[in-house]
């Protein structure tokens, strides 16, 4: 263990906990102790000190002995003579500085100067960004919608990790080459620190690099002591996912060092408070890597591999700043061991998942297809062997160069595929995943499918030299990357000519409506096997999800014709046929198959499971679902909450309190969590009384899914029930929800108990 960063951290550590006292006592004295605290938007109160300490963070008298907590945490800066092993005192001083970090950023909210200021012109891309009397601000503490909404990224490995990145890059281009190599990797990305006030932050914004949720790298503040909004985000992780609880520190530091693959790149000079910082993550199992001289510190356990690793920027070997820039991202990913996946697509704009979200505004749209004022439509079907010829691009009819800027154009995207292991229902499950793939592709934004698709592409794309052939060598390579176990093949036609398009159209609308009527026909009792899903056992061990024709994954991203295209592809995979066997209780949903599966895959936690029922056995959840559903008792219905509604509910807690009940594994009769469409399966909750149960429900839902909601009731044979359906704007009390399921006859409250 090295004296020097030793020195260093504990001095810094020093230094932040008397920082925070003095700024705590002064808003004890203008505040006062009964002054509410909070983060927004998490019931996780403040995540560090509620992780690490057990204790909820309400008010400024709560913070008095945390901050008591954190400087008997301190330990004497080392003697200059005399040399020891001062790791464990380094890491009790970096967790101090956690503790007291966490305690300047909530007393900075309580006087309206967090979340940091956005320097001048800056925008974010999606996300919470806060916007007060002073404009927008920078995105500050993850909440808690965020964080689920990322979490099958998280446990399908399509996020493989995040990086916290402190300081300031050698130059702009540097810092714009770092973020992109992260990007590419889909690795999230936080930014953090300055060196002599000058952040990352400052450098990406000049360089118009698009910051926010949506794109993978979030700016939190420019100073270092808004790096504690990382090591928030993962002590929330090992609470939301692992079914940790408050106070069990250990088990969430180790959960994080075996689960959570992050590290922490800092840029430029390192001072005290940086590597007091620095101990802080350490104790998380997240290693450090810096760009300038400084000792550094062998692996002793604490971390999987090296703990500090010193990388001299300007000794990295390399013909430029960009290529050390791309081999400095390179080491920190192998000093972590994170398992990355790159795409290698051949297009003129960088290309991963973290370019997915990426918004086209219309001041940089270049031309799009579909929308207000043309038609885009995607068909993938497949063939013969014989008829595909692989690698085929083909391009009919005009390109854009002649559509004027911001113009429109009618498109077709038309995939044909073919493979020995390919089957017909695998051609919706793969025609999905053109919004993904196009997405990937950075200026491009794509939403919806089928018919109803949207396509944009930016000035910068175009100028770049992206066409619409790109299109076909997006799908091309990654048709074959992912899904190479079915298909040998792909085929791309992109249609713009008028006559062919009209032609095209009519043949993909025959194909749609003929598998919907397939997929109305595949129902739970028509099929001979289920599928487990483990994907988010990565995060939630004990957890087990068994998807069914009429009940999709929590997370909404898997249903069963994915989950059997899945085992296709990778018969070890996490999607594994579950054997039903003899029927037990053909209402609650019980099979021999499935509550063996119950038993084998939670390692024994769960005995049983009902697929149909909320009261009796539930499916558990890892904390990724769309929607929490819940037991009114005096209603005697079930209110349905999603991941997006901050508000209150009847039961007097928000969502994210209610996810703390409802996910990391944990089978609790009268709550579930579950995916949205699940909501308009005549299999939900029908143990229970079905669709006729629900007696509240976020707007959200209710707006965003109105005509398939329309549609249950009509079969539920009460068209009028979502008028029934209370929701946030009119009830947030069980009293309130009384009296309105009284005034609008609501059939819950003639229905048997359902306990």
């Amino acid at each position: 263990m090295s004296r020097y960063i030793a020195t260093r951290a504990m001095r810094g550590a020093n230094a932040l906990v008397i920082e925070a006292e003095l700024m705590l006592d002064r808003a004890l004295k203008e505040k006062g102790a009964d002054t509410p605290v909070a983060f927004p938007n998490t019931a996780y109160y403040l995540p560090t000190i509620l992780g690490m300490t057990g204790k909820a963070v309400e008010k400024l008298g709560d913070l008095q002995p945390i901050m008591r907590y954190a400087r008997d945490l301190l330990h004497p800066i080392p003697a200059f003579a005399k040399w020891t092993p001062y790791l464990g005192e380094t890491l009790d001083s970096g967790m101090a500085t956690l503790l007291a970090a966490e305690t300047i950023e909530v007393v900075r909210f309580v006087y309206g100067l967090q979340p940091e200021p956005m320097p001048d012109s800056f925008t974010l891309s999606g996300g919470t960004n806060y916007v007060g009397s002073e404009g927008h601000h920078l995105n500050g503490p993850i909440d808690d919608i965020q964080l689920r909404s990322w979490g099958i990224q998280l446990v399908d490995g399509r996020m493989p990790g995040f990086a916290a990145i402190v300081g300031c890059a050698k130059s702009n281009e540097v810092a714009v080459k770092i973020v992109r190599e992260l990007q590419r990797r889909n690795i999230l990305t936080f930014l953090c620190g300055n060196v002599n006030g000058r952040s990352i932050i400052h450098q990406l914004q000049e360089e118009g690099v698009e910051l926010g949720y949506n794109t993978f790298t979030v700016p939190f503040g420019t100073d270092t002591i808004s790096a504690i909004y990382a090591l928030g985000f993962a002590t929330r992780s090992a609470l939301t996912f692992g079914g940790l609880k408050p106070g069990m520190s250990r088990e969430i530091l180790l959960y994080n060092k075996e689960r959570v693959f992050a590290f922490v790149l800092a840029l430029g000079e390192v001072d005290d408070l940086k590597y007091a910082a620095a101990a802080g993550a350490i104790n998380f199992g997240f290693p450090v890597i810096a760009d300038t001289v400084i000792p550094e510190i062998l692996p002793t356990g604490v971390t999987t591999y090296e703990h500090v690793v010193s990388m001299p920027f300007n000794q990295i070997e390399g013909k430029d700043d960009l290529e050390r820039a791309e081999q400095l991202v390179q080491k920190c990913i192998e000093v972590r061991g994170v398992r990355v996946k790159v795409s290698n697509v051949d297009v003129p704009v960088p290309y991963g998942s973290a370019f997915e979200g990426e918004v086209v505004r219309k001041a940089d749209l270049r031309v799009e297809f579909g929308g207000k004022h043309s038609r885009a439509f995607e068909y993938l079907h497949m063939a013969k062997l014989d008829e595909v010829t692989d690698g085929k691009i083909e391009v009919i009819g005009p390109d854009f160069a002649q559509i004027p800027a911001q113009g429109s154009m009618d498109l077709g995207i038309i995939i044909k595929v073919a493979g020995r292991q390919m089957q017909q229902d695998f051609e919706p499950v793969l025609e999905r995943q053109v919004h993904y793939f196009v997405n990937g592709a950075s200026g491009i934004q794509h939403v919806g499918q089928r018919d109803i698709a949207w396509i944009r592409i930016s000035n910068n794309a175009a100028d770049k030299g992206f066409n619409l052939e790109h299109f076909g060598r997006v799908l091309h390579a990654r048709f074959h990357e992912d899904f190479g176990a079915i298909v040998d093949k792909v085929q791309v036609t992109v249609i713009t000519d008028p006559a062919l398009h009209t032609e095209w159209l009519e043949k993909a609308r025959a194909a749609y409506d003929f598998r919907n009527k397939r997929l109305a026909d595949l129902t739970d009792n028509k099929v001979e096997e289920f599928y487990s899903c483990t994907l988010c056992q990565s995060f939630a061990p004990n957890h087990v999800c068994v998807v069914s024709p009429e009940r999709l994954g929590l997370c909404g991203a898997y249903n069963w014709l994915d989950c059997k295209a899945s085992f296709s592809i990778n018969p070890t995979g996490p999607n594994q046929p579950i054997k039903l066997g003899k029927l037990v209780d053909e209402k609650k949903g019980y099979w021999e198959g499935t509550n063996d599966y119950a038993k084998i895959g939670s390692h024994g936690v769960v005995q049983e499971v009902s697929m149909y029922s909320i009261m009796e056995n539930p499916m558990t959840a890892c904390g990724c679902f769309e929607c929490i559903v819940m037991l009114i008792p005096e209603a005697n219905g079930v209110m349905v909450v999603s991941r997006e509604d901050t508000s209150m509910t009847p039961a007097g807690m928000t969502f994210s309190t209610l996810a703390g009940i409802a996910g990391g594994g944990m089978q609790t009769p009268g709550v579930m969590g579950v995916g949205k469409f699940y909501l308009i399966s005549p299999k939900f909750i029908s143990a229970d009384g079905g669709f006729k149960r629900v007696v509240w429900m976020s707007s959200v839902l209710k707006q965003s899914m109105n005509d398939e909601f329309k549609a249950v009731c009509a079969r539920e044979g009460d068209p009028d029930l979502l008028d029934k359906i209370a929701d946030e704007r009119s009830v947030s009390t069980v009293d309130d929800l009384l009296a309105w399921l009284e005034a609008h006859n609501h059939p819950a409250m003639a229905m048997e108990p359902m306990f």
